[in-house]
């Protein structure tokens, strides 16, 4: 079933925390012409600023009164429920054209998908003719950990012979796609007609161990420390408000989380536990300010943060500060800011609020 297959873009969870208006349209200029995203506001978004020829799939939730839009603005979704199909044939019928469809099949990750009895109801609803297979697929359980190999191994096989009943019962099962990010580095087999790739698509890795295994295949091993084919396309930044002079034995912020063991130089900055700046972050986070890490002090509050920058005198009110990316020959990684957090990076990204501003730079 391997073979050259064609790549699904995931914008899920506003494009990863990148904003769906402002990486979709960049991925769509570089060749990009399918993507994904979670709900029908998601499509939506992805509708608005999208060419009208370009497939917009969406994964997950749709709602009832939503199904005729999506039917109407020529949307795919997802089918994992004979209800959700049976709701998708009369929409069509109402709206007067098929419903683009991929029917998502349980292969053993029991969270969504149609089961093995249900393929035979399944079939005939189809060829009533108000559904329109685009595809057939399923999600793996964990394709980014060495632990799930013998689940995934079983869910590839179990979706070969769901394919096959589907066939048996004459549906042809349009594009063939089950791989995300993970399996699409680490189960060559799982790479059909489309692979949705989601997470690597911004430069992150769906975990440490998803690295590591591909580095061991990598035939270039003079630098492997330096071996990372990924690029990160993310910085965030913002600017300091103020700068304070701050007495030894002097409480900082909120409560008694820090006490300044020495005089030191506080500078504030606007962003706080809203923006994603995790609250786990108090007295532990780091930020780069003028090239240097400048540690967080005290406890993080909703909309400000506080730094202490002693070490780096020079500071002054609307200077650059970054939170995540490169200053300098410094940098703060996604995964160094979600560990500290004890949060996914995956978590880190979509935190970050959609109202904050999505610059192209280059």
């Amino acid at each position: 079933m391997a073979g050259r297959a064609e790549v699904a873009l995931v914008i899920k969870g506003n494009a990863y925390g990148h904003g769906i208006e402002t990486f979709g349209p960049l991925a769509e200029s570089l060749g990009v012409r399918t993507f994904a995203v979670g709900s029908a506001d998601e499509a939506l978004r992805a509708r608005s600023c999208l060419a009208r020829d370009t497939d917009v799939m969406i994964l997950s939730w749709i709602s009832q009164d939503e199904l005729e839009w999506a039917i109407a603005s020529d949307v795919s979704f997802w089918v994992f429920e004979l209800g959700r199909l049976r709701d998708a044939a009369e929409a069509a019928a109402r709206v007067g054209r098929p419903a683009r469809v991929h029917l998502e099949l349980e292969t053993g990750m029991h969270r969504t998908g149609l089961a093995a009895n249900e393929l035979e109801e399944v079939a005939a609803i189809v060829r009533a003719g108000a559904i329109r297979v685009e595809g057939t697929c399923t999600h793996y359980a964990g394709a980014e950990s060495e632990g799930n190999f013998l689940r995934v191994q079983s869910q590839i096989e179990t979706f070969r012979t769901r394919v096959h009943q589907l066939a048996e019962a004459g549906i042809a099962p349009g594009k063939l796609h089950t791989a995300s990010s993970a399996a699409t580095f680490l189960y060559p087999e799982t790479r059909l007609d489309l692979v949705r790739v989601g997470i690597a698509a911004y430069g992150f890795w769906p975990s440490q161990e998803t690295k590591m295994r591909l580095l061991l295949q990598a035939s270039d091993m003079r630098h492997p420390e330096r071996w990372n084919p990924l690029r990160r396309v993310l910085r965030w930044t913002t600017r300091v408000i103020a700068v304070n002079d701050v007495d030894a034995g002097e409480y900082v912020g909120y409560g008694m989380a820090y006490l300044t063991p020495r005089p030191q130089r506080i500078a504030a900055i606007p962003v706080g536990y809203y923006h994603g700046f995790a609250r786990a972050l108090s007295n532990v986070g780091q930020v780069l300010l003028r090239g240097r890490l400048c540690p967080v002090v005290g406890t993080v509050s909703m909309n400000v943060t506080l730094v202490d920058v002693t070490d780096c005198p020079a500071v002054e009110t609307g200077d650059e500060v970054v939170l995540i990316g490169s200053q300098g020959r410094r940098e703060i990684s996604v995964s160094s800011f979600g560990d500290l957090a004890r949060i996914l990076n995956y978590e880190v990204l979509v935190r970050i609020p959609p109202e904050i501003p999505r610059v192209v730079v280059d």
